[in-house]
């Protein structure tokens, strides 16, 4: 049997743990160092990197190849507030980050593709023909 949560057990200092002032202190800091997510994807014939980057334009990324290392960067800077609006709160931020990838052998350097659509950036690596699997076939015999 399950014994109901009484409240009267709980400190009094607790509360304060979830105030939105201190709860927004803490956290603030840490979701400023942070960097996008990713998803890498593996099919037949490429890779494929999924960065989710709301808010930012494909102007605020680039993409550079250095050997077997792709390096996403995104050095966005925030406009000035044109409207000197007073926030009352304020958690949208965007800051300069740097993700780098080292490339498998396979990756066919000269046919990746990036494009960014709704807040998504894809990057695709095409395999080298030479080892996408090929669909099997039968030999003729003369």
């Amino acid at each position: 049997m399950l014994a109901r949560f009484n409240k009267s057990y709980v400190p009094a200092y607790w509360d304060d743990f979830f105030n939105d002032s201190f709860y927004n202190g803490f956290h603030t800091a840490a979701r400023s160092a942070s960097t996008p997510s990713v998803n890498i994807v593996e099919n037949d014939k490429e890779y494929t990197i999924e960065m989710a980057v709301p808010g930012l334009s494909r102007k605020d990324f680039r993409i550079d190849l250095d050997g077997d290392v792709l390096t996403i960067t995104s050095e966005h800077k925030e406009a000035s507030d044109e409207n000197n609006r007073k926030y009352m709160r304020r958690e949208f931020n965007y800051n300069t980050f740097k993700r780098s990838f080292q490339l498998p052998d396979t990756v066919d350097q000269n046919q990746i593709k990036a494009r960014h659509d709704a807040g998504i950036l894809t990057v695709q690596l095409p395999k080298k023909e030479e080892v996408v699997q090929k669909a099997p076939k039968q030999i003729e015999i003369k």
